[in-house]
């Protein structure tokens, strides 16, 4: 699944399975076209308006947490 701006689905909306490979561009030019046009699956992050982009290190940390939470493969906290 690929994470972009030109994605036709927000990430919250996606159902995201234990094999999915979350796939992200660079900042600067995103993906190739050919990358893009050989996944599956284009989800985008919601922004608020105004907001141009996000880093990517923060895309991924939102997408995996999405993604894991609904897996239900998040980690649990070390409790001492």
């Amino acid at each position: 699944m690929l994470f972009t701006t030109k994605g036709a689905q927000p990430f919250g909306d996606f159902a995201f399975r234990p094999d999915d490979a979350l796939l992200f561009g660079r900042e600067s030019a995103g993906v190739p076209d050919e990358v893009h046009e050989a996944c599956d699956e284009r989800v985008y992050i919601p922004l608020m308006p105004g907001m141009r982009s996000l880093n990517v290190t923060v895309s991924a940390a939102i997408a995996l947490s999405e993604a894991l939470r609904q897996t239900g493969q998040m980690p649990k906290p070390l409790v001492p």
